[in-house]
């Protein structure tokens, strides 16, 4: 072990289950090409529901990934995120044996959907057969916190651990809260969000929201920043990382792909886009703080990009508040548009998307969108060549939250 007081939170590992991809260099070159993977919804019971496009975990085999002991007591959100910290774990060079120290390793999620299509089968149980039916598991699948349960006793760690309940921003908050255990002496932390919000059960309960976009073109559902923004389009899965602190992981001999620079979360409201401007604008003004990082560091911003014109506006004229002209001028980019809005499982996948980028000098572009109706500088169309060495991202949530992340490149220090 490192006699070396903890210091920088460092990335090492990536675990990714997208729409798009369930693996990293999978997922990278969706991305990189711009694909857009939305597409109708396949699940049974959602027929008749006037949600229609949405983005889909293809092929996904639980019973391939995981032990049937965990299947049988968990959601399908948490099969995604046992999985994604099973690829993060082996990501960062740690093996999938037993722990040498357990208690130096901890795990964080995020969650917003929660068990949906697990307790939507018990429920049926109960109403269709009676309450003798209903699985034990019921009490615990559903909950917010199962993923970090599980992931922590299927791996073994003994180490501290949480859930984050704050909106989609929670994803960025988790990814904070990890860094922070890791600056306070945690060895190690597993950190992410996964989601599954596409059974039927769940997908009635998002029809309440007057962002989520129901028009049925895959091409036309989901297209921030223009003039034809109709809101957002859900999806499931998300990511899963590898934090630890720095000086360790160099210790072991490992890669530290990017470093935990900067976090900063606000509230202003659910719904409330036009005062999301203040709010976001302030959160990225403290993440900048953290990180010791003046506005015109930002190679990239990773933008929430949720599709409602008002909030489309508030976001744009926040990033100029924070980032004055440089604003105008730094590259924008919103992958998201083309697998779906997971939740808090989004700005997760959009963390592991900037760090990517930053390894391969490429802004990923923001699929299905050309007619940009705000001052920003939106990569469209094709991956744009740059020299990135730091990244903003950004994420809001329905019911009011802001955050802002800033990670740098690995091995890279305040300029």
């Amino acid at each position: 072990m490192s006699t070396q007081r903890p210091g920088r939170a460092a990335i090492t590992g990536i675990g990714v289950i997208a729409p798009n991809g369930m693996r990293v260099d999978a997922y990278w070159k969706s991305i990189r090409e711009g694909l857009g993977v939305l597409g109708r919804i396949t699940r049974e019971g959602c027929e008749h529901l006037p949600l229609r496009v949405a983005g889909e975990v293809p092929a996904f085999d639980a019973s391939a990934l995981i032990e049937e002991t965990f299947l049988v007591q968990t959601d399908r959100f948490s099969h995604f995120g046992m999985a994604a910290a099973a690829l993060a774990f082996d990501d960062a060079g740690l093996g999938s044996g037993d722990p040498a120290e357990p208690y130096s390793i901890g795990v964080v999620t995020a969650a917003g959907s929660g068990g949906g299509e697990f307790g939507q089968r018990e429920l049926q149980k109960l109403w269709g057969k009676g309450s003798r039916y209903v699985g034990p598991y019921q009490s615990i699948a559903w909950f917010y916190a199962a993923s970090t349960g599980q992931i922590s006793i299927r791996g073994g760690f003994k180490g501290p651990c949480g859930v984050v309940a704050s909106d989609e921003a929670g994803g960025l908050d988790a990814i904070a809260h990890a860094a922070r255990a890791v600056r306070r002496g945690t060895g190690t932390m597993v950190v992410g969000a996964t989601e599954a919000p596409l059974a039927p059960y769940s997908m009635v309960c998002q029809l309440g929201y007057p962002e989520l976009s129901t028009v049925d073109d895959p091409e036309r559902a989901y297209r921030p920043f223009t003039a034809s923004a109709c809101g957002f389009v859900p999806a499931e899965g998300g990511a899963m990382l590898v934090v630890e602190d720095e000086a360790r992981a160099r210790d072991r001999g490992a890669s530290v792909r990017a470093t935990v620079a900067g976090h900063s979360a606000t509230f202003t409201g659910a719904s409330r886009w036009e005062r999301s401007r203040e709010g976001l604008a302030h959160a990225i003004r403290g993440a900048l703080d953290e990180a010791g990082c003046a506005p015109e560091e930002i190679d990239v911003v990773f933008a929430d990009a949720l599709g409602v014109p008002e909030a489309d506006r508030a976001e744009a004229l926040a990033i100029a508040d924070a980032l004055g002209t440089h604003g105008t001028r730094v590259p924008v980019t919103a992958p998201k548009t083309g697998t779906g809005r997971a939740y808090c499982g989004a700005p997760v996948l959009d963390v592991a998307a900037a760090v990517l980028a930053m390894e391969h000098g490429q802004v990923p572009p923001t699929p299905n969108v050309f007619d940009i109706c705000h001052d920003l500088d939106l990569v469209t169309s094709r991956a744009r060549p740059a020299e990135l060495r730091t990244a903003l991202v950004l994420s809001r949530g329905l019911m009011g939250s802001n955050a802002a992340l800033v990670v740098r490149r690995g091995g890279e220090s305040a300029r």
